[in-house]
């Protein structure tokens, strides 16, 4: 009970106007369990974990537009402390499509916007070479606000954010997922391999179909992995003409 809001008042009754609040909350914990039922979850992970949930505000936000200002207000992880702003994302919802990368490095630091710089250039063509662009596509990463010195996310953090990435899915509809990096897909597949073993074939969690890929920034400093990341994309590709089965 200690994990709960502190302004949940647990042990008043609840005015009338707010039982439709509570409703759609505890409508909100059966869909994040019925998530992590279709990955594969037997068991309830630990207490952290649960935390991570508990903390989020109970009148849960019903609009994408109301998450993301709740996103901007976190302080839920030391990150708050050194960011400049947070990253909620940023595209169309619904959204057919939706792309998953770590975290928001300097340039998205300081322009609030989701792969913004060189990364945000090379992936603007990544999904022009598909047919796409980023008008079209609702893009985010799991953890919203920027490690400093841009290191890799750590558990504290990426427990922090995932409810809030589960929500994004959730009120996105997307119906396909492309997962850029290692950090991105291990958080959506729950499974801790490296990257290489990850992609190269379709995943389906709770009806959507994610395909794995290199991040932007580490094709920049690996130009020899563009060529797996062009298969990548044509594996998306494929999977939204309804292939790839």
């Amino acid at each position: 009970m200690a994990f709960l809001p502190q302004k949940v008042q647990l042990y008043n009754p609840l005015p009338a106007t707010k039982l439709e609040n509570v409703r759609e909350f505890l409508q909100l914990v059966g869909s994040y369990l019925a998530y992590l039922q279709a990955l594969g979850i037997e068991e309830m992970p630990a207490w952290p974990e649960i935390k991570s949930f508990l903390e989020l505000d109970p009148l849960v936000p019903t609009t994408l537009e109301e998450l993301e200002a709740e996103i901007r207000r976190c302080r839920k992880c030391p990150l708050h402390r050194t960011r400049t702003q947070a990253v909620p994302g940023e595209g169309p919802c619904p959204s057919e499509i939706m792309l998953v990368g770590e975290a928001p490095g300097r340039e998205e630091d300081l322009e609030g916007r989701p792969f913004v710089g060189a990364a945000g250039k090379l992936l603007g063509k990544m999904l022009s070479a598909i047919g796409l662009s980023r008008e079209e596509v609702y893009i985010t990463n799991v953890v919203k606000c920027r490690p400093p010195g841009n290191r890799t996310p750590e558990a504290e953090e990426l427990q922090a954010c995932r409810p809030y990435l589960a929500r994004q899915i959730r009120l996105v509809k997307p119906r396909a997922i492309l997962a850029l990096g290692a950090v991105a897909a291990r958080s959506l597949l729950l499974q801790q391999v490296p990257l290489s073993r990850l992609r190269g074939r379709p995943y389906e969690i709770d009806g959507i179909r994610v395909v794995v890929s290199y991040h932007p920034a580490y094709l920049l400093r690996n130009p020899a992995a563009k060529k797996a990341a062009w298969e990548d994309l044509q594996l998306f590709r494929s999977l939204l003409s309804g292939g790839a089965r």
